[in-house]
């Protein structure tokens, strides 16, 4: 039985180019692997292609040439289920925020008897109870990354891919969101692939970072946070590990550009 929950081995992805006669190179012989139960991050320039990644993780989009393995809980081959949560909301307006959740439930093919329960505990895990029948419109923009969190929660994932949930955000919701997060996952213990620019977010976060380089894409820095939680975002340990990581990059750009 594996350990891993995403086994990523040589991954290339090609996109065309401007005019459609060639193709330009994504992702290059990119490889990974995320235990089951690990909050990992994958921190990079906007652009190289870390949104590419997750697509290809949740299968949609098809990937060039590698292999992109993902488990179940159980560490078998079996339909992993997998929660998405993007970088907006991508709430259906004309639906309640319970009904949003009913309708993440129904495509998962899970059993009505046990929708009333899971949309209960779930907007209460993110601390929106009360609002069930509540529109995203009448919602702040954080109330609403809430839901959408909340949505990709109650389909109990064995996967929850996370793209920059938080960059639309001032930061000061961001980081009220960072740390409801934190508590939620005390809760909640899916494996998470977090997509981040941040620095600074993906230390606080995770437990292993991943640091990717400009197109074409690679994984040039595995990195374990050995913080213990629960973390403080002014805990000076973040700080300097942020910024051996900012260094560390910028020196890999350098290298890379010459």
């Amino acid at each position: 039985m594996s350990s891993n929950a995403v086994e990523i081995e040589s991954l290339s992805k090609m996109f065309p180019a401007p005019g459609g006669l060639s193709r330009f190179t994504v992702l290059e012989s990119l490889s990974l692997r995320i235990e089951r139960g690990t909050f990992a991050s994958i921190v990079g320039p906007s652009g190289c292609g870390k949104s590419t990644l997750l697509n290809i993780i949740a299968g949609i989009e098809a990937h060039d040439s590698g292999h992109v393995r993902i488990m179940a809980q159980n560490g078998t081959n079996s339909a992993a289920r997998i929660g998405y949560v993007f970088q907006s909301p991508r709430l259906l307006n004309w639906l309640t925020v319970e009904d949003n959740i009913r309708f993440a439930l129904e495509a998962h093919n899970i059993g009505k008897t046990r929708w009333d329960e899971r949309v209960k505990n779930y907007l209460a895990m993110v601390g929106l109870t009360g609002q069930e029948r509540n529109y995203p419109l009448k919602l702040s923009g954080g109330m609403q990354q809430r839901v959408a969190i909340a949505r990709a929660l109650a389909i109990e994932p064995d996967i929850l891919l996370m793209d920059e949930p938080f960059s639309h955000l001032d930061e000061i919701t961001a980081r009220k969101m960072r740390m409801d997060l934190m508590r939620i996952l005390e809760h909640a213990r899916p494996t998470i692939l977090f997509v981040t620019h941040s620095l600074r977010e993906a230390v606080f976060l995770s437990e292993e970072v991943y640091m990717m380089s400009v197109k074409p894409a690679r994984i040039f820095k595995h990195l374990r946070v050995d913080i213990p939680r629960p973390r403080e975002p002014e805990d000076p340990r973040l700080f300097d590990l942020e910024k051996d990581l900012v260094r560390e990059f910028f020196s890999v750009v350098e290298q890379d550009q010459r």
